[in-house]
């Protein structure tokens, strides 16, 4: 089974709680990472945010719908 993709959020954040809803409607499997806990990630993603993560380091940020989601993780290596 595939690692879970790695979700970078913040509580508050309305783009946030719309990734998420695609993520769930596609049945993916993720962790969610709040990027205030840690301030190389605000530095990182502050004004990215949402983003989505493989394992491998690919990454997939807002905006994305649910046939984008798709395209991307079809192209996983």
């Amino acid at each position: 089974m595939a690692e879970p993709l790695s979700f970078y959020t913040t509580a508050g954040c309305h783009l946030c709680e719309h990734a998420e809803t695609i993520l769930l409607d596609a049945g993916i499997r993720f962790s969610a990472i709040d990027i205030e806990e840690e301030l190389a990630l605000i530095e990182r993603y502050g004004i990215r945010i949402p983003v989505v993560a493989d394992a491998s380091g690919r990454e997939l940020g807002w905006p994305f719908d649910g046939q984008a989601l798709a395209h991307w993780l079809s192209e996983s290596p």
